[in-house]
């Protein structure tokens, strides 16, 4: 890293985590030992959604902790486990290397996940992401979930 002052060459005196999961560098100047403070960030490329109908937006986490949140209403599901199951969806999105997702793949990635956390969640999230139009599509819904137990 160039000195900002001289322009010369620097050192890193100390590094430290920050909250917002960045470094904080405490560097020094080789030529004129001046002191500066840089920050490094990782930078992560956007994860855009494809929509059912085609539009494309960035990644929302708050949305999918959003319906899952809707799912697990009163049930006895913890927030601790609802938080790993929506890192886990988007881990998962992030490290299959793909920039764009169809919506669908994200709405799969949940329900597996919730199918083993909690069977009525998983069902209530079924229900709407796949909706269901009557009782026998639900009915059918729940025979898979109690095969697959």
């Amino acid at each position: 890293m160039k000195c900002p002052y001289c322009g010369a060459e620097s050192k890193v005196i100390e590094s430290r985590h920050t909250e917002d999961d960045s470094i904080r560098r405490r560097r020094e100047c080789i030529a004129c030992a001046k002191r500066f403070n840089t920050f490094e960030r990782l930078e992560v490329p956007p994860l855009i959604v494809v929509k059912k109908d085609g539009r494309r937006e960035i990644f929302d986490r708050n949305k999918v902790l959003g319906g899952v949140l809707k799912a697990t209403e009163k049930r006895p599901v913890s927030l601790d486990d609802i938080e790993r199951l929506v890192d886990e969806v988007e881990r998962d999105l992030r490290n299959s290397l793909e920039r764009e997702v169809p919506s669908v793949a994200i709405g799969e990635r949940v329900m597996d996940r919730l199918r083993f956390l909690d069977g009525v969640a998983y069902v209530r999230f079924a229900s709407v992401y796949r909706e269901f139009k009557d009782v026998n599509e639900f009915r059918e819904q729940l025979e898979q979930l109690l095969k697959s137990r």
